[in-house]
């Protein structure tokens, strides 16, 4: 079943939703109505994980870099920025190459780092966490949106004066670019 055909419920339950955003849901709630009651009630880091598992990978990885870079500021740390334009890279051009390039560019900023996550988040889009040469080993169905959800998170809460401005604001591309992809309709 694809993003676009589950429900609200579905989605809220392998995003792992909290009991009181699990509150809001209603029976056969359109997935778009939950995303902005979450917002609307605060509960932000719910609504994140919401939209990055919602998302098809490339996109949600596209949105997690939109957030970084936004919260990295115009002059990052040079590894910061090296992880962010190598998960740019893979998101124009989705090569293994790319995506092993971005894992490596995420190690290095720190997987513990909103660049690091979204770099990790490229690398959990392809078919093996193996090395090159070893038996594929793929990775966990939602291991990139845990990565997105991650990335997202750690960018809103950058500037702690401005978590609920920053997760607003990340919140409402996220909801931007399911419109755009029309992943729940028109």
């Amino acid at each position: 079943m694809t993003a676009a055909a589950q429900t609200a419920a579905q989605l809220a339950s392998i995003s792992g939703a909290g009991d009181e955003a699990r509150l809001l849901l209603r029976e056969e709630m359109p997935p778009r109505e939950f995303a902005l009651l979450l917002i609307e009630h605060g509960h932000f880091p719910d609504a994140v994980r919401f939209l990055a598992y919602a998302l098809p990978k490339r996109e949600s990885v596209w949105w997690a870099w939109v957030c970084v870079r936004r919260a990295s500021g115009p002059e990052p740390p040079p590894a910061v920025k090296a992880s962010l334009a190598a998960t740019e890279k893979w998101i124009a051009q989705p090569t293994e190459e790319n995506r092993r390039a971005a894992m490596q560019a995420a190690e290095t900023a720190g997987l513990q780092t909103a660049a690091g996550c979204a770099g990790l988040a490229v690398f959990f889009c392809g078919p093996t966490l193996a090395p090159p040469n070893a038996p594929p080993v793929p990775p966990g169905a939602q291991d990139s949106a845990k990565a997105v959800a991650g990335a997202v998170t750690l960018a809103a809460v950058a500037e702690p004066e401005k978590i609920a401005e920053s997760f607003r604001g990340f919140l409402q591309q996220g909801l931007d670019v399911t419109a755009r992809i029309k992943l729940w309709g028109a």
